[in-house]
């Protein structure tokens, strides 16, 4: 690792050489570099999640291959693992066409297009001194695409550029394509996918396949898509994904990295808290932290989402909207801190992500990095246990089970603000509101189930994530309660919570007067089910002094609130 104590964090920077010139804490990752050599294909793929850390990467390959300016570069790497390495011969031995697509976000294929185009425009400005060794033709070809001219065959662009860099230099070419599939994915949440497929395929197809003038070439992106279309034929790639233990060291935060920078930061005391929040991912069979967090907690000393309020959540979105109603029982078990037991593969593509949602979305999820491997992973069972990772994502998936469910997520201020003030009056007039403004919801959950209020109180409860330890179906006392509230600051005298729920399905019909009496009676049986069980005993043991007991029974959209407050002796 290359630090000195409280040096600068990068947080938002993934230029390798901005980092090491201005002495930015970096997670030495340069025996990539070596792995990469080793492994001896011809193109590889990385997929990772979001922020894992492949566009640093991506640009530290650059400097490192890059023939152009070698030897300004090669003093980069001074000190760093791949200077210790025989393979450190390598530096400055390639052309390298380096392009990034992290930051496409287009509404519309014309617009995309452009888009496209201006990137290829700068990376041909690179290199305007190739035309010395051209002829007329192909300084007139090489400079309509720094023009940006309608003539220009831009599928060509990159292979073109290839054959120029090789003509110049006698040596074969490194192609470096940076969140590859940004665009793909962009396309398909904006509705142009089929013309982005369609450039795409011969874009890449052309550069990677064939290309006589091509030494390797690595691409990164979050998922493996459209196999069947970009990939065809390109028989000499070689994928890397998340269930792959190869090369997981550079994608990500190892433990002993996580470990050796707190002490640099001088916040070791909060590594357990650390490991809620950021880590829990399993990627092969190794545990990984969210390098993004990581960063940014190091800089920040907060405890708080930073992965998830970032950009990208686009196509998330859109299939739990799709799927809102048939993955909702698992939805609520994830929320519920449960594993949930999947098909997971490499092969996901668009395609049959449309020919069978329910089944392929958590394929989608996995892959980008909003669930994990709750188990090691077994090659010859392609189903296993999946979870939400960690504090970060489990905060995102209840703020979107919220806003998917019952649409507007600031609605439900008022009414966890009287939760916590303990107003309980206010907090059913409240309930009441949201349950009667989207009656809907209980249109297409017709059955009712426990989970599905327990989803919707576990959505509410965790926007006070930050004044409380919120557990759900813990276990205390004699028994499993449903959800508890322990204040994380007891000095401020702060009361514990705890809510039991209770879900009704009455085949005959009532008149209102006897729902209303069947669940205050539902109430009263829940609030003595939590003296029975002695569930306060876990609020006595962490030395709160008073607790409120709730009791909530639902009939659809009907519900009755009963409490009581109590010291605890």
């Amino acid at each position: 690792m290359r630090s000195n104590k409280k040096v600068k964090l990068p947080v938002g920077i993934s230029d390798f050489k901005d980092v090491i010139e201005n002495n930015y804490y970096y997670f030495d990752k340069t025996k990539f570099i070596e792995n990469i050599l080793e492994d001896g294909s011809k193109v590889k793929l990385f997929t990772r999640p979001r922020r894992f850390g492949k566009t640093l990467n991506i640009s530290m390959l650059k400097y490192f291959f890059n023939v152009k300016n070698k030897y300004e570069n090669k003093k980069l790497f001074e000190n760093l693992e791949i200077s210790k390495s025989e393979y450190f011969e390598k530096q400055g031995n390639y052309p390298v066409i380096s392009i990034s697509f992290r930051n496409y976000d287009e509404e519309n294929w014309d617009d995309g297009l452009k888009t496209i185009k201006g990137i290829l425009k700068r990376v041909y400005s690179e290199y305007k001194f190739l035309t010395e060794k051209m002829d007329d033709i192909e300084i007139e070809e090489f400079n309509s695409v720094r023009r940006g001219l309608d003539s220009v065959e831009w599928e060509a662009s990159l292979i073109n550029l290839s054959k120029y860099l090789y003509e110049y230099y006698g040596e074969k070419v490194v192609v470096l394509i940076d969140e590859y599939d940004q665009p793909i994915i962009d396309s398909y949440v904006k509705g142009y996918y089929d013309k982005a497929i369609s450039f795409f395929k011969s874009f890449y197809g052309l550069v990677l396949k064939d290309n006589e003038y091509l030494e390797m070439g690595v691409m990164t992106g979050i998922l493996r898509v459209a196999k069947e279309n970009i990939f065809s034929g390109l028989n000499n790639l070689e994928v890397h994904t998340i269930l792959d233990s190869e090369f997981t060291e550079y994608f990500g935060v190892m433990e002993n990295e996580v470990e050796n920078s707190l002490k640099d930061f001088e916040l070791e005391y909060e590594l357990d808290d650390v490991q809620k929040w950021y880590n829990g991912y399993l990627f092969g069979n190794r545990k990984v932290y969210n390098p993004w967090s990581i960063i940014n907690f190091l800089k920040r000393g907060k405890l708080k989402p930073y992965w998830v309020n970032t950009s990208g959540n686009g196509l998330i979105k859109l299939y739990l909207q799709k799927l809102k109603n048939e993955i909702f029982e698992d939805f609520s078990k994830l929320l519920n801190k449960e594993s949930i037991f999947k098909r997971i593969n490499d092969n996901m593509t668009f395609g049959n992500l449309e020919a069978n949602f329910e089944k392929n979305i958590w394929n989608l999820f996995f892959h980008s990095g909003y669930l994990t491997l709750a188990e090691e992973y077994e090659e010859n069972k392609e189903e296993t246990y999946l979870k939400i990772p960690n504090e970060e994502i489990l905060k995102m998936f209840s703020e979107m089970f919220i806003e998917i469910y019952f649409e507007n997520y600031e609605n439900f201020w008022s009414l966890t603000n009287a939760l916590k003030k303990g107003d309980i009056d206010k907090f059913k007039l409240e309930l009441n509101k949201v349950l009667l403004e989207n009656a809907g919801v209980f249109d297409v959950n017709g059955n009712y189930k426990e989970q599905f209020y327990h989803g919707l109180m576990l959505g509410l409860v965790l926007m006070l994530k930050n004044e409380y330890e919120i557990v759900s179906n813990g276990f205390a006392g004699k028994g499993r309660y449903d959800l508890l509230l322990k204040p994380k600051n007891i000095l401020k005298g702060k009361e514990g919570i705890i809510i039991e729920l209770k879900a009704l399905n009455m085949a005959k019909k009532l008149d209102k007067d006897k729902i209303k009496a069947k669940l205050e009676n539902e109430c009263e049986i829940t609030l003595n089910q939590i003296d029975e069980k002695e569930y306060g005993s876990i609020l006595k043991n962490a030395g709160i002094e008073r607790m409120l007991k709730i009791g909530i029974a639902f009939l659809g959209k009907e519900f009755e609130i009963k409490f009581r407050r109590e010291w605890i002796y």
